[in-house]
C-alpha cells in the first residue's frame, strides 16, 4: 500500500462502504482486503477523535476552562467537577469508541482465516493484526481513564448484557493488546510520514510506559508498575532513532501546520481538509482554530485557558508559544480568558474563521517519554544521571536553548525528581488534554483545583468548582443511556 499519509490526504481509501463493517465475520479474501479494513478502522478512530468531545473530561484540569454560559454546559460539568450521567459528551464518546471497537474486533475476526495460509505473507498479516491490537488498546485506555471499570468487548458482536471488567482486568487487557502490538509491529512502519501515522513497535512500548504510570497511581495504585514505566520509557529512548522518534528543536514548531507530521509524535491521528484532497472536509480536525477564540474575534468560546494557570506559567519561550500572548484577553467582552496558541495555531498559521483544519493530533509526544522516565525513576527509587538529563532536555528547550547542551542556568541535578518532572509536565502539556489525567493518577486534584480561584482577583473564576474534589469524584459515571440499555453496566 502507499504511505498512510498519502492515503489520508487523498482520503480515497478512507471512505469505505460502512456496511462492510456490519457483515458477519467471514474471512478476508486477501491481505489487500484486510488492509482496507484497517484503513476503515483508522477512519472510525479519527472520526471519533476529531471533535473536542473525545477529550471533554480534560476540562477538569486546572489548565483549561470553557465559556461560563452558551452551549458549553457539558464542558462546564467537567470544569466544575459536577459530571452527570446524562452528559451528552460522555454518551457520544462512549458510543463512538465502542463502535470503533466493534470494527476493530471485526477486522481481527475476519483475519483469522488468513492465519497459517501458505499463500499469505504471515509477517505482514501479523503486522496488520498488530495495528488492530494497538488501536483497540488505546481506545480501551481512553475509556478506562475516564470511567475506570468498563466492559471489555473482545468480539465484534459482544453479549448485549456484558458486564464491566474489574480495574485489574481492564488494565491487564490494555497491556495485553499493547504487548501484542509491540511484538508484531515493525521497528518503523515502511513508507509513512514522520510521527508514526501507522504505529510501530516503539509506539506500543511508549503507550505501555504511559499505561504503567497510570497503573502505578490512582485508582489501582500498584507502585510496582513505576519500575515498568521507567524501563519502558528507557527502551523507547534507547531505540528512538530506530523508530524515527526524537524532540523537535523548537517546541513552538510543533503547532505549525507545516509540521503536522514530525518526529516528536509517537503516534499521529491524521486529518486533512479539501486543500489536501479530502472531499467536503470529510476528515478535517474540528478541535482547533476558532474553537479557541472568543466571539470578539469570531471564535466559538469553547477551549480557553485558566487565568491562574496562565499567570503561574513560567515566563519564557515556552509560555510565548503555548499562549497567544499578543492578544489583550483582559479586554475581551465575550469572556476574559487567556487563549491557547496550541488551539488557535500560531499567528497566521490557521484560518481563525474556520473550525475545520488539517492539524494532526499527536496522541503522545516524545517529550512525554522523557518526563515519564524522569518521574518514574523517582517513583521507583532508581534515579540516574540519565533521569536528570531526560528532565533537563525539556527544561532547556522550554527556555529556547539547544536541548542537548547542558546549561547551568536551567539544569537541575538535585531535588525530588518525581515532583520536578510532574511539575514540568504541567507546563509542557498545558492545553493538550493531559493535565486532568496527571492530576488523577497522582491524586492531586484537590491540591490543584482548590487554588484555581484567586481571592479578590479583578477577574473572578468563570466556572467555580461546585462538585467534590475527593477521589470518589475522579471517575465519570457510565452514560445513563448505556445503563438503560444494559443494566449490568450499573454494577
Amino acid at each position: 500500500m502507499t504511505i498512510i499519509a498519502t492515503s489520508f490526504q487523498s482520503c480515497a481509501d478512507l471512505d469505505p462502504d460502512p456496511l462492510e463493517f456490519n457483515l458477519p465475520p467471514e474471512s478476508f479474501g486477501s491481505l489487500e482486503e484486510m488492509d482496507k479494513g484497517i484503513i476503515g478502522v483508522y477512519r472510525r478512530v479519527t472520526q471519533s477523535a476529531r471533535m473536542t468531545t473525545f477529550y471533554a473530561p480534560a476540562w477538569g484540569g486546572d489548565d483549561m476552562t470553557t465559556h461560563r454560559a452558551l452551549n458549553k454546559a457539558d464542558f462546564r460539568e467537567f470544569d466544575q467537577r459536577a459530571v452527570l450521567s446524562s452528559n451528552s459528551r460522555l454518551l457520544t464518546n462512549w458510543n463512538a469508541i465502542y463502535s470503533s471497537l466493534s470494527t476493530i474486533n471485526g477486522v481481527l475476526e475476519r483475519s483469522e482465516g488468513l492465519i497459517d495460509n501458505p499463500a499469505v505473507d504471515q509477517t505482514l498479516l501479523l503486522q496488520y493484526r498488530g495495528e488492530a491490537y494497538f488501536l483497540r488498546g488505546i481506545l480501551f485506555y481512553q475509556l478506562a481513564r475516564v470511567h475506570g471499570r468498563i466492559p471489555l468487548t473482545l468480539t465484534q458482536f459482544p453479549p448485549p448484557d456484558i458486564s464491566r471488567g474489574t480495574l485489574e482486568e481492564v488494565y491487564s487487557q490494555i497491556e495485553a493488546d499493547l504487548l501484542e502490538a509491540e511484538a508484531t509491529l515493525p521497528d518503523i512502519y515502511p513508507n509513512v510520514e514522520a510521527g508514526a501515522p501507522r504505529p510501530n513497535s516503539g509506539s506500543a512500548r511508549a503507550l505501555l510506559a504511559r499505561l504503567y504510570m497510570d497503573w502505578g497511581g490512582y485508582p489501582i495504585k500498584d507502585a510496582s508498575k513505576y519500575t515498568l514505566a521507567a524501563s519502558s520509557a528507557k527502551t523507547v529512548m534507547e531505540n528512538a532513532s530506530s523508530h524515527g522518534f526524537g524532540l523537535m528543536d523548537d517546541v513552538g514548531d510543533l503547532w505549525k501546520v507545516e509540521n503536522r507530521f514530525n518526529q516528536e509524535s509517537l503516534f499521529t491521528l491524521v486529518y486533512c481538509t479539501t486543500a489536501e484532497g479530502c472531499p467536503n472536509n470529510s476528515i478535517a480536525n474540528r478541535k482547533f482554530a476558532r474553537l479557541g477564540l472568543p466571539a470578539d474575534l469570531g471564535g466559538w468560546n469553547e477551549t480557553f485557558a485558566e487565568i491562574k494557570f496562565f499567570q503561574d506559567f513560567p515566563e519564557g519561550h515556552r509560555k510565548d508559544v503555548t499562549y497567544r500572548t499578543d492578544l489583550d484577553w483582559e479586554g475581551f467582552n465575550a469572556q476574559k480568558s487567556p487563549v491557547f496558541a496550541k488551539v488557535t495555531g500560531p499567528i497566521g498559521d490557521l484560518n481563525a474563521g474556520s473550525f475545520e483544519t488539517p492539524r494532526n493530533d499527536f496522541f503522545m509526544r516524545y517529550a512525554s517519554i522523557l518526563l515519564i522516565y524522569a518521574e518514574a525513576s523517582g517513583l521507583s527509587g532508581n534515579v540516574t544521571d540519565e533521569s536528570w538529563e531526560a528532565l533537563n532536555k525539556i527544561r532547556r528547550r522550554a527556555a529556547g536553548l539547544p536541548y542537548g547542551t547542558p546549561d547551568p542556568s536551567v539544569d537541575v541535578t538535585s531535588g525530588v525528581i518525581e515532583d520536578l518532572a510532574f511539575e514540568e509536565r504541567k507546563w509542557e502539556f498545558a492545553g493538550e488534554y493531559i493535565r486532568w489525567f496527571d492530576l488523577v493518577r497522582r491524586e492531586k486534584v484537590k491540591e490543584a483545583l482548590s487554588v484555581r480561584d484567586i481571592p479578590d482577583a479583578p477577574i473572578p473564576e468563570h466556572n467555580p468548582i461546585i462538585g467534590s474534589l475527593e477521589t470518589t469524584n475522579y471517575l465519570a459515571p457510565i452514560p445513563a443511556d448505556a445503563v438503560a440499555k444494559n443494566p449490568n453496566l450499573a454494577n
